[in-house]
């Protein structure tokens, strides 16, 4: 079984975004409210499955909503601290979010923290499959040449973790309110990004 050591000594960190990274803002159920969704389903891979004539005006809405959030996007507890740690172990940097590309520079330029991140490394939901698919990690593994042993997944959702998982990483799961809901798929918890970061010293 892996010491807490080994997972944070690794090099090659995949990062969700909204939750993680930022102050959570996003209100899935008020999300899905105004889309016209049933409550607690999947809003992108709903989309995907409508018609396009009745999906597309959906997913124009969904973006004027998410650049609104990216633009009020605020840092999560540490997360500057935790990004400079990890830069000064000379360690590469990526993000798999269910929102666009788009979105997740304008979030990134919002939190003031793009120079951490390559262009490659920021994968939307329309640059591969969507969480919890290990198609991202994947991709950007193949691109770094890691391996499962130098690679993990930090995230603060169920699919972030399920993720991790299927690509055969280590999972790490921040969760400010420190209920911890999937104990089984996560190797490390912390409660935010700042006991991420004490714990790498």
């Amino acid at each position: 079984m892996l010491n807490q050591k080994q997972i944070l000594n690794r090099r090659h960190w995949v990062f969700d975004m909204d939750g993680t990274l930022t102050v959570a803002a996003h209100n899935f159920d008020q999300i899905r409210e105004e889309l016209g969704l049933e409550p607690g389903i999947p809003i992108v891979k709903t989309l995907d499955s409508m018609p396009p004539e009745k999906a597309n005006p959906l997913r124009e809405r969904l973006q004027q909503i998410e650049i609104e959030l990216a633009r009020e996007a605020e840092p999560a507890e540490g997360l500057m601290a935790l990004l400079n740690a990890l830069q000064s172990k000379g360690c590469k940097l990526g993000i798999v979010t269910l929102n666009t590309k788009e979105n997740a520079w304008i979030t990134l330029e919002a939190l003031g923290i793009e120079e951490y991140f390559e262009e490659y490394f920021v994968m939307g939901r329309s640059c591969t499959e969507p969480k919890p698919s290990p198609e991202a990690v994947q991709k950007m593994m193949q691109e770094w040449d890691s391996d499962l042993d130098d690679t993990l997944v930090i995230g603060d959702f169920l699919y972030d973790l399920q993720m991790g998982r299927n690509a055969g990483t280590a999972t790490i799961h921040v969760d400010p309110s420190s209920e911890f809901e999937w104990p089984e798929m996560a190797d490390i918890q912390c409660s935010s990004l700042k006991e991420l970061q004490s714990l790498l010293v």
